[in-house]
């Protein structure tokens, strides 16, 4: 960061209305005046800020010195060389397309953690051991509101392994789980985790390198999930339901292997091409580099052919202690990254692209690829 103390005004103008704005809500929960709000209406995803205090542009606590948003921000000028030198001590080369970090295989153990979980129920697994093992306090998550039916993402706070399968599983549309975030502190958490896509995964290691105060000391961990874009929420009634006949309530799970794949309670079971799907790749990910959440502790994705088993990135000294205790408890197995080099690729060949997406006319670091192709 630099001396002129850069506030909403820059965030506003920079990121808000640029295009770089992923909409992971982290300006709005480092907010101490309370002066930013969250618009989910018709795909939007953004926050913004109420018409008092400086107006919807500015912000008269920030003339006054507050920073705090641009802190919060896993966008703002250069964050990605911020983040990885308070995270791992040093830039990221190159060569690590999809950042630092060590690759390999996992999954749950638990039979039920396996099959209630995606691609084997890794970070379900991890979220409840680290809960029942004193390591967090709870942790922000995506759940489907009411019972399910509309299929909605909205975030939630998890504290037991019971409300852990509870929301279990891929969405496919974006949900700010930061929002979630005084929840948990009002009900006395002091280590959160937070679980989500690369623009999520990213704000702990933003609040910290910038030194955000409370907020970022009490987001302790960061689970991130391998993602090249979510969807807004009228992919279910134009595409899903108007294309296929396939209606929101009837929808019991979803993945992506290449294709969307749709299963219902009726037990039938749908693909519908990735292609057709591009149209309603929501706003916020358009311009998104980080295809591997590379600033989690761990990250993970089931982007494998092993459908039962997760591909995991431990990147941290803190993701790899939480893996070992994991192994060491029996609670997941492993086995190296090597055993699916196609998975491998894919995870180089999905961090290239999503690295391209990052404006010429933003900060460089983002789009820094190797000079040939591996």
């Amino acid at each position: 960061m630099s001396l002129e103390k850069p506030h909403w005004r820059e965030l506003f103008t920079e990121v808000v209305t640029s295009g770089l704005c992923t909409g992971c809500a982290g300006c709005i929960i480092a907010c101490p005046h309370d002066v930013l709000e969250y618009d989910s209406d018709q795909g939007h995803y953004k926050p913004f800020k109420l018409e008092i205090d400086g107006g919807r542009e500015d912000c008269t606590h920030g003339e006054k010195g507050c920073t705090m948003c641009t802190r919060a921000c896993p966008r703002f000028r250069n964050w990605e060389s911020e983040i990885d030198t308070h995270r791992f001590a040093r830039p990221r080369e190159d060569a690590e397309v999809f950042g630092i970090g060590d690759v390999m295989l996992a999954r749950a153990v638990d039979p039920l953690v396996n099959e209630t979980g995606q691609d084997g129920g890794f970070v379900s697994a991890l979220l409840i051991h680290a809960l029942e093992n004193d390591v967090i306090d709870a942790a922000l998550v995506s759940g489907l509101e009411g019972d399910g039916s509309t299929w909605r993402a909205e975030p939630r706070v998890v504290r037991t392994r019971e409300e852990v399968l509870g929301t279990a599983g891929s969405r496919y549309t974006y949900s700010a789980n930061l929002l979630a975030y005084p929840a948990a502190v009002e009900g006395g958490a002091e280590r959160i985790a937070v679980v989500g896509m690369g623009c999520m995964a990213s704000t702990n290691g933003a609040m910290q390198a910038r030194k955000a105060g409370k907020v970022a000391r009490r987001l302790s961990l960061s689970i991130g999930l391998l993602c090249s874009k979510s969807f807004d929420d009228a992919i279910f009634e134009e595409l899903f339901e108007g294309t296929y006949g396939i209606k929101r309530a009837d929808i019991k799970k979803m993945n992506i292997k290449g294709v969307f794949q749709i299963w219902t309670h009726d037990g039938a079971y749908y693909e519908v091409p990735l292609k057709e799907a591009h149209a309603y790749t929501r706003e916020g990910c358009q311009h998104c580099p980080d295809f591997a959440a590379e600033h989690a502790d761990i990250s993970a994705g089931g982007i494998g052919a092993f459908s039962d088993w997760t591909i995991v990135i431990v990147r941290t000294d803190q993701g790899r202690e939480l893996l070992a205790s994991l192994v060491a408890s029996g609670v997941v197995e492993t086995r190296p990254g090597d055993d699916d080099p196609d998975a491998i690729a894919l995870l180089r060949k999905l961090a290239r692209l999503s690295r391209k997406r990052w404006p010429e006319d933003a900060a460089p670091d983002p789009r820094r690829l190797p000079v040939t192709s591996a």
